[in-house]
């Protein structure tokens, strides 16, 4: 364990998500690590924008971005990161998605969304998954900061006693999260918040690692999306977090065997090595 890992306050940075529903980690990334991922990067922006209006039609995605650099391999499971995330999700909790945002200027801003509604379990609840949103370019409130609703973790579903309904009061509760490049902030997913609008004259380029417990499926599918002889040159957290391990006793088996097995090349899916001769 280096000297940064060892005095990192796990503690206190769950208390913060706790209580207000987010932690800022300030030095998530250095200098040199915000360097490599602008390198690592530049290749596949300028190549897909939003499809709709949530996902931004003047925002570029880079989607997989955990395949798509050891810079990345590395970010996706920083071990700061990790003991934080092993305090708040079970053992062998799974990478979901993974991808770089960049908000170009004349972007609006979100509507107002958790990061894992899909996970239709009433609210209130524990959350299921969590973000990391970190910035490669600083984040400002004129260049479309995430705006979050402190405290809006822990409450109902819509409608529920306490909750506010009108969204223009949701609106004036938000609160931009101002910080400096190479600082990242967590979130549970069940916190309420959104990107912002880019009223300035220069993109905001940030990524965001999101993970889910090991038992609920992940928005992005990784098996499909990343080849096999990829994975095995992997870190074997990285593999785990990518799904190449089990959730006791069997959750993610591949024909009664651990799923690392069907890594190894020379692996033929049981059900084609068992199949009955013509």
């Amino acid at each position: 364990m280096d000297a940064q890992t060892a005095s990192f306050d796990v503690d206190a940075h769950v208390a913060q998500m706790r209580d207000r529903g987010y932690t800022i980690i300030e030095d998530f990334m250095s200098p040199a690590t915000l360097a490599a991922v602008r390198g690592a990067l530049a290749s596949y922006l300028r190549s897909h924008h939003g499809r709709n209006d949530f996902e931004g039609f003047k925002t570029e995605r880079v989607y997989t971005l955990a395949a798509r650099g050891k810079v990345f391999e590395d970010l996706a499971e920083e071990p700061r990161l990790m003991a934080l995330l092993d305090r708040v999700l079970q053992p062998n909790f799974l990478l979901t998605a993974s991808q770089a945002i960049n908000i170009e200027p004349g972007e609006t801003a979100q509507s107002i969304h958790t990061d894992d509604s899909f996970y239709r379990q009433p609210r209130p609840r524990p959350a299921i998954s969590y973000t990391v949103i970190a910035a490669v370019d600083a984040f400002t409130q004129a260049n479309g900061a995430t705006e979050v609703i402190p405290g809006s973790h822990l409450w109902g579903d819509h409608g529920a006693p306490g909750r506010p309904n009108d969204l223009a009061e949701m609106e004036a509760m938000l609160t931009p999260l101002e910080i400096p490049a190479g600082a990242a902030f967590v979130f549970p997913g069940t916190l309420l918040h959104r990107g912002g609008a880019n009223r300035t004259e220069e993109p905001r380029l940030a990524f965001t690692n999101q993970y889910c417990e090991p038992w609920a499926r992940t928005q992005e599918n990784f098996y499909l999306s990343i080849p096999k002889d990829q994975v095995r040159a992997m870190s074997p957290r990285l593999r785990s977090l990518l799904g190449y391990e089990i959730w006791p006793s069997f959750m993610g088996m591949v024909t009664g065997s651990h799923p690392a097995k069907a890594l190894d090349p020379d692996f033929v899916p049981p059900i084609v090595a068992q199949r009955p001769a013509d």
